[in-house]
């Protein structure tokens, strides 16, 4: 294989698909003297330039090696481990670890959902987290250890992909865990024999790392040289403030062990990486920051497998292995494009932000102007550089920032330097131009490996892209991954359609390396697809709804002079991800202030409610799980075990406040599988003749930590402590509207399966009291005939009175038995089947009713889409069912009536009375035109003529004509007057409403005087604002009372403005 070459004086592909160049040959290169700034040579490559100054790279074992001058050769990475790195695959690496620990006693366990079943978690950071109830000890031990490959995601490594050689954003973790089984001896001894036989690692290049006061296993490593002690920010691990703790020791490898081991520094990136880390959970921590011993002790453990994969296979990075390399080499394979479209590419993805207004940036000499000496032939330079998180916005933008890379420097040689340092043009002016093609295949290394792996996984576990909570991180990694494949040159699927989708076919090399670590997500492998697809080809679409919907915003605020604006700011902010600082821009540029004291406002409660959500993690560890008693009874008597107030626990609350309470059991159903948590009261008894001593109304009930149920309600009598006994009571009511809801939930997903195809599936539900709503995948809007059928099948079935049946029984068994499982739900071993006898069967742990018959009636109210691929279906069931119908009919009567005639003649009558309103509108609107246009006619012939340059002028208040009318009677004005003349109307519509619009000539606009800023200033007296064209500029505001005055000023502005004599 020949080694690959860079020439600036013809064009070459961007990316080479030959597995040899891998995508990371080119280090640095010399631009005629000036040298960009570096980036790391990869380990195991050499790089020379030849005799006509081209510069040529490759492996140095197994590849012909350039002409070399007087370019450094740098070294291969010497060899690891006891096997060649071709054989250490990411599967054999994987399947090692589990079987070492497997024939140590440890059970293997899947890996759980990167969706945990922890409410306070958000996505699955770790492979203790499925662990975590048995740590802290809320649930029993089931295995007295185990061993898994763990999936997860960590968000806050978003901005370190492209930055590092080993942060991703997903990665496997291979863990063994105890469960007071053994400890660290035990751990070492394994963890120690595991990296150097097992996986053959040369002794002299690990080192050792245990925490500082940790003399115990000081004692275990004492044999190893390489050993130090660490402080508790490194080597010390809390669950928390208070709970289990302990600390750890982490193993390192060793890149450059010939440096020495003095002064070795393991946070050193470029020559040490962590690869396995050994928690011993050995102490929990009290409230006074005292450590007791655990009565049992735990040990949990991480190994990255991509950081094992990067060390056996002896790759400089973690996404040159073979478990990300395969899809970037699909990606490189696409991306065949030449070099000047290469460029191409880059610069429309450098602008792919639609309010980037500015991209570019004047610089010094030290940066931009290159020289070749103290004299001779020099010039000044522009560079290219690639932004990784244009979200940050452009005010500040330092392009020396982490966040920017220069991929592409341009020396316009057009100047010789003499010897008194000044310059003189150069009779030849030349070009020199370079760009590092490492650097542009780094950006497809690390987004696009990266993120393909994570989109997929997650979208297999059930989180669709949306533009809240998980959704968002679907929906942003695949922005990142659309936006950097643009800027390498992909262009289509791969497959011959120049228009299609190209992360479908990424993803299939993702769902290809999966079978070992997830075998669920093959069988996946048409949803996640679809789901990549949609996504990317809308994806432009989005960023249009998002300019068009700040647009009106914007519109509505200088309408209705309603500013400045705050929530809405936070809204794009939050939910579409625009920075402030551009929002607050753009809508400078209209006229319109942004509130940014309000936004930070709005920053600080969701700040405040993070909070909250995390003292309630804290006092709910103290606390064993609440037990369900509401499946057999409406009411119970309880214990409270904890009270917050604010988020802050307390002992004792008193009436009219605001609390949650924690009881250790109860009969209010907690929201969880999409059925909200029951209402009812909670009741102190005691009090003087019977009378109860405090009453509490409960108006939600949430789940904390897995099974810790928390009543959130009011305080309206009396006072309540912790440790009293309560009585707690559901409202029955409402209770039965949400076993209706629930079991027409289930029906109505058995009937869309039966009429548009068993390949639809749940994609969330809504089960309230009164209504359901249920999220469905499916690419089209069902059609008036199949929503019939389904709903006579829901009441069809609700009319045959079958009774319902509930058990508990194994996942496996309920699964081979045909119940249907919640998409991306994870569940226990043993689980809860709800079943309508020849109907629905599924996995539930929601409330039902006995019998269909409960149900009464099934009625649909809406479907629409609410994202790409996914549908909803509104309905009502039950008692919601029966007052629906009713007041649908009592409408109907009230309309026959005032219509005066039959139900079924409603329609013709309706739609001809929409007709004759339609008609009138259009008169009335054209009278009203007329009747400006009428009266300006009256006022062009009393127009003011300004000397010296005889410019008409027009400023006049309209009275109560609207905003088109006012425009029409300018327009018209304008035209009527000659060349040159200014019209400025105000009027006052109603509602507390100022409508103003400046219409001005080319002579006029030509004075410098702008009917935008003119009429703009204006506003600003009538409470409002506005803007547009120099010639033609609307405005409006909210003080009619000021328009007389507001226009006198428009007066002597306009007059000032065009009778001077430098107009």
């Amino acid at each position: 294989m020949e080694a690959a070459a860079l020439s600036t004086s013809r064009p070459l592909p961007l990316l080479s698909t030959a597995p040899a160049s891998r995508l990371r040959l080119l280090p640095s290169r010399s631009v005629s003297g000036r040298r960009l700034r570096p980036s790391p040579r990869p380990r195991g490559f050499v790089c020379a330039r030849d005799g006509r100054g081209e510069m040529h790279f490759a492996r140095k074992n197994g590849f012909s090696i350039a002409r070399s001058s007087s370019a450094s050769i740098e070294p291969a990475t010497k060899e690891v481990g006891a096997e060649d790195s071709g054989e250490w695959s990411g599967d054999l690496i994987r399947r090692r670890f589990l079987d070492f620990y497997a024939a140590r006693g440890h059970k293997i366990l899947p890996s759980s959902s990167l969706v945990p079943d922890d409410p306070t978690v958000f996505l699955t950071i770790a492979g203790m987290l499925q662990f975590k109830p048995i740590f802290l000890g809320k649930e029993p031990r089931r295995v007295p250890c185990a061993t898994t490959s763990q999936k997860c995601i960590r968000t806050n490594d978003i901005e370190n992909v492209g930055r590092t050689a080993r942060h991703q954003t997903f990665f496997e973790m291979l863990g063994n865990f105890s469960f007071g089984d053994y400890f660290k001896k035990e751990a070492a001894a394994w963890a120690w024999e595991l990296a150097t036989k097992e996986y053959g690692l040369p002794a002299e290049r690990l080192w050792i790392s245990v925490f500082e006061d940790d003399d115990e296993a000081f004692s275990i490593w004492h044999n190893e040289e390489r050993i130090k002690r660490m402080g508790a920010d490194d080597n010390f691990w809390t669950s928390g403030p208070t709970g289990p703790c302990g600390p750890c020791s982490e193993m390192y490898y060793d890149f450059y062990p010939e440096r020495g081991s003095s002064d070795a520094d393991l946070g050193d990136d470029s020559r040490f990486i962590e690869f396995y880390n050994l928690v011993f959970m050995q102490y929990n921590r009290k409230d006074d920051g005292s450590l007791e011993p655990l009565k049992q002790k735990n040990i949990d453990t991480g190994m990255g497998l991509e950081r094992m994969a990067r060390i056996l296979q002896k790759v400089p990075n973690n996404y040159e292995t073979d478990l990300i390399f395969p899809i970037i080499e699909k990606a490189a394979s696409m991306a065949m494009v030449s070099y000047t479209k290469a460029d191409e590419a880059t610069k429309t993805s450098l602008k792919v932000l639609v309010y980037q207004r500015s991209g570019i940036k004047r610089m010094g000499a030290d940066d931009n102007f290159w020289t070749s000496g103290p004299t001779g032939p020099c010039g000044p330079c522009s560079e290219m550089y690639y932004d990784f998180y244009p979200e940050r916005g452009s005010s500040d933008a330092d392009l020396g920032d982490s966040r920017f890379i220069e991929f592409y420097n341009l020396v316009f040689m057009q100047y010789n330097k003499k010897d008194d340092g000044s310059l003189e043009p150069l009779k030849q002016k030349n070009i020199d131009t370079g760009m590092g093609l490492e650097r542009m295949a780094r950006i497809l290394q690390k987004i696009i490996g990266d993120h393909m792996r994570a989109v997929v996984y997650l979208i297999s576990d059930g989180v669709v892209p949306s533009n809240i909570g998980r959704g968002y991180v679907v929906r942003r990694l695949i922005r990142r991954v659309v936006r950097t494949g643009r800027l390498i040159g992909i262009r289509g699927d791969g497959h011959g359609n120049s228009e299609g989708a190209f992360l479908p076919s990424l993803a299939e090399v993702v769902i290809n390396l999966s079978t070992e670590i997830d075998p669920d997500v093959k069988s996946r492998q048409k949803t996640i697809l679809g789901e990549l697809q949609r996504e990317e080809l809308r994806f432009v679409q989005t960023l249009e709804r998002g300019e068009k919907l700040l647009d009106e915003l914007l519109d509505e605020a200088l309408l209705n002079a309603a500013f400045p604006i705050r929530e809405d700011v936070f809204l794009l902010y939050d939910t579409y991800g625009f920075p402030k600082e551009i929002t607050a821009e753009i809508a400078s540029e209209r006229g319109v202030t942004v509130d940014m004291k309000g936004f930070d406002t709005e920053m600080e409660n969701q700040r405040k409610q993070s909070q909250a959500a995390h003292n309630v993690n804290e006092l709910v560890k103290s606390i064993p799980d609440t037990e369900f008693l509401g499946y057999d009874s409406l009411s119970a008597t309880a214990v409270v075990k904890g009270l917050l107030v604010n988020g802050n626990p307390v002992n004792d609350v008193s009436e009219g406040s605001e609390v949650e309470i924690l009881l250790d059991r109860t009969p209010f159903y907690a929201e969880s599988g999409g059925q909200i948590g029951d209402n009812g009261f909670l009741y102190v008894n005691g009090g003087e003749d019977g009378q109860r001593k405090a009453v509490i109304e409960i108006n939600d009930v949430q789940k904390s930590m897995g099974n810790i149920f928390v009543h959130k309600g009011t305080i309206k009598l009396g006072s309540i402590e912790v440790g009293k006994e309560i009585d707690a009571s559901v409202d029955a009511k409402l209770r039965q509207g949400a076993k209706a809801h629930h079991t027409a939930t289930h029906l109505l997903q058995s009937a869309l399966k039966s009429v548009v195809g068993s390949e639809t599936s749940q994609a969330g539900s809504l089960v309230a009291f009164d209504r359901l709503r249920f999220d469905f995948n499916f690419h089209r809007p069902l059609s008036e005939g199949e929503l019939i059928k389904i709903e006579s099948l829901v009441n069809q079935w609700i009319g045959t009175a079958t009774q319902l049946e509930t058990k508990v029984m194994a996942l496996q068994d309920a699964k081979n038995a045909g119940a249907i499982a919640m998409f991306g739900e994870k569940y226990g071993e043993e689980v809860r089947v709800v079943e309508v006898p020849g109907i629905s069967m599924e996995l539930c742990g929601g409330t039902h009713v006995g019998n269909t018959a409960e149900i009464r009636g099934f009625k649909i109210i809406s479907e629409q889409g609410i994202a790409s691929g996914v549908r909803r279906i509104e309905a009502v069931a039950g008692d919601a069912f029966v007052e629906y119908v009713c007041a649908r009919d009592n409408y109907m009567r009230r309309l026959c009536s005032s219509l005066k005639v039959k139900a079924e003649d409603v329609n013709g009558r309706v739609e001809t009375v929409l007709e004759e309103l339609r008609a009138t509108r259009n008169e009335v609107s054209s009278l009203r035109s007329k009747i400006a246009v009428l009266k300006a006619a009256s006022l062009a012939s009393n127009a003011t003529t300004v000397e010296p340059h005889n410019v008409r002028i027009v400023v006049e208040n309209m009275g109560d004509v609207d905003a088109d009318a006012l425009k029409s009677a300018a327009e018209y004005l304008v035209d009527t007057l000659k060349d040159p003349a200014a019209v400025i109307l105000g009027s006052s519509p109603g509602d507390g409403k100022v409508s103003l619009v400046a219409a001005f000539t080319p002579g006029v606009v030509k004075m410098g005087v702008q009917a935008g800023k003119f009429v703009g200033s204006i506003a600003k007296l009538c409470g409002g604002g506005g803007g547009g064209k120099p010639n033609f500029a609307q405005a409006g505001g909210r003080k009619p009372e000021n328009l007389p005055d507001a226009l006198e000023k428009a007066r002597a502005d306009i007059v000032a403005a065009v009778s001077s004599d430098s107009s």
